[in-house]
């Protein structure tokens, strides 16, 4: 099993809600209205100010086979709308309780 960051502007929560639940990765959680680092020094800015214009977050657990699947799509939505700066980040889980 792998864990999956995904931070993306909110114009794409529909479509990852959609690619999660077609690649049945049901459990995660959502944050809305993250932090990004701002364009002026020392100012939380939000939106289109935050790098690079990143609002949202989901994180979830995603098996194995199907990690390259779900990164695949979200590149495709990244390289359609690169101004609105959707990322992905995807670690090991070691233990889980």
């Amino acid at each position: 099993m792998k864990s999956v960051l995904i931070t993306f502007d909110q114009a794409h929560y529909v479509r990852i809600i959609e690619l999660l639940d077609k690649l049945s990765c049901r459990g995660f959680s959502y944050f809305e209205q993250m932090r990004g680092r701002g364009s002026k020094i020392g100012e939380p800015h939000y939106g289109s100010h935050a790098w690079p214009s990143m609002c949202s977050a989901i994180i979830t657990v995603v098996e194995d086979s199907k990690v390259e699947p779900l990164l695949e799509k979200l590149h495709q939505m990244d390289e359609a709308t690169p101004q609105l700066g959707l990322r992905a980040f995807v670690w090991n889980i070691e233990q889980a309780i």
